[in-house]
C-alpha cells in the first residue's frame, strides 16, 4: 500500500502520498482552488504553497504511520489529479474509517471518482481489515452521492451543522458501507 501505484482508469493511478508530492499537490490545489471552494473548509493562502503542502504532507504521513489515516493521491503521469483519504480509522470492535476524496476539475465525469472509491473500499477491506466505511456529502453534492451509491454505500442519515465548509457550518448526508 505504501510504495506502488495501482491503475484506476486510463492513465490515472493511485498511490500513497509522498513528501516529494508537495509541489505537485500545491499545483493541483491552485488549479482547483475555485472548483473545491464550495466543498472544503476555508483555506489560508499558505495552504496553496509548496511549503503549506509540505507541512500538510508531514502531518498526514504522521497520521499514516500512527495507523489512523491513509492519504492517497491520484496521479496522471507526474501530475496530481485528485486526493483521497481514509481518516479517523478506529480499531477494536468498531473497525471503521471515514472516506473523503476529490477529483481535478478537468477530470470529472470520467469514472475516476468511482474507480478511486472502489479502490478505497477494497483496500479498507483487504489491507486494513476494516468492517465499515463512512462518508459524508453536502446535500447538494449529487455527483458524490451517485458515486457513493454506485459503490454500495447506503444513506444512513443527515447530520446537522456537521462540518464547517466554505466558512459556514453545513449539514451533511451521511453514508456507510459495511465491508464484511
Amino acid at each position: 500500500m505504501t510504495e506502488n501505484s495501482v491503475t484506476l482508469t486510463g492513465a490515472v493511478r493511485v498511490r500513497v502520498l509522498r513528501r516529494s508530492d508537495a509541489g505537485r499537490l500545491a499545483d493541483a490545489y491552485v488549479r482547483n482552488r475555485e472548483h473545491l471552494a464550495p466543498w472544503e473548509p476555508l483555506r489560508s493562502d499558505e495552504f496553496f504553497t509548496v511549503d503549506g503542502q509540505a507541512a500538510s504532507i508531514e502531518s498526514k504521513l504522521g497520521l499514516f504511520v500512527a495507523g489512523s489515516d491513509v492519504p492517497w493521491v491520484l496521479v496522471e503521469g507526474a501530475r496530481v489529479v485528485g486526493v483521497m483519504n481514509l481518516s479517523g480509522i478506529v480499531r477494536g470492535p468498531f473497525l471503521s474509517g471515514h472516506l473523503g476524496y476529490w477529483v481535478d476539475k478537468d477530470m470529472t465525469g470520467r469514472g475516476i471518482g468511482s474507480a478511486a472509491v472502489g479502490f478505497a473500499v477494497e483496500a479498507a477491506r483487504t489491507e486494513l481489515g476494516l468492517h465499515r466505511l463512512q462518508a459524508g456529502t453536502l446535500p447538494h453534492n449529487a455527483a458524490s452521492q451517485r458515486i457513493l451509491k454506485r459503490a454500495g454505500f447506503e444513506e444512513i442519515g443527515r447530520a446537522a451543522a456537521y462540518l464547517k465548509i466554505a466558512g459556514s457550518w453545513q449539514d451533511h448526508i451521511l453514508f456507510q458501507r459495511i465491508l464484511y
